[in-house]
């Protein structure tokens, strides 16, 4: 299917395939047919497809036709779903990261005569 194109005519194109098909001998039942027209719809009739194959529905084409148009006209009536983008940086170049100066904190300096011994930056404890 392609986008833009209205279902009912897909629908109608799809069902006159399979009759083709059902004329040259090769038989498809109704289930796989059905199958096969649910296949090729496009994604925003994937909630469709899956509430119906969910609750087992056994249509006939025309009674999937009347139901696919009338989804088609509630999709038109509501529209595309909003998609909102949240950026951090507002687009201008990479966010820089922000320098915190130490309020309050004194830096510990080791004692003379003493080797320093490396601190944990995140405890402050030496030794592991």
């Amino acid at each position: 299917m392609v986008e833009g194109t209205p279902v009912g005519t897909h629908i109608l194109k799809m069902i006159g395939y399979i009759e083709s098909l059902e004329r040259l001998g090769f038989l498809i039942g109704v289930e796989l047919a059905i199958d096969v027209i649910l296949q090729s719809l496009l994604d925003s009739f994937s909630q469709f497809v899956l509430n119906f194959k969910k609750n087992e529905i056994n249509k006939t084409f025309l009674q999937l036709l009347n139901m696919l148009q009338t989804v088609e006209s509630i999709m038109k009536k509501i529209g595309p779903k909003p998609i909102l983008i949240v950026r951090k940086d507002k687009g201008k170049g990479k966010a820089k990261a922000k320098v915190k100066p130490n309020k309050g904190k004194v830096a510990l300096k080791p004692k003379a005569g003493i080797a320093k011994e490396e601190k944990c930056f995140h405890c402050g404890k030496t030794g592991h």
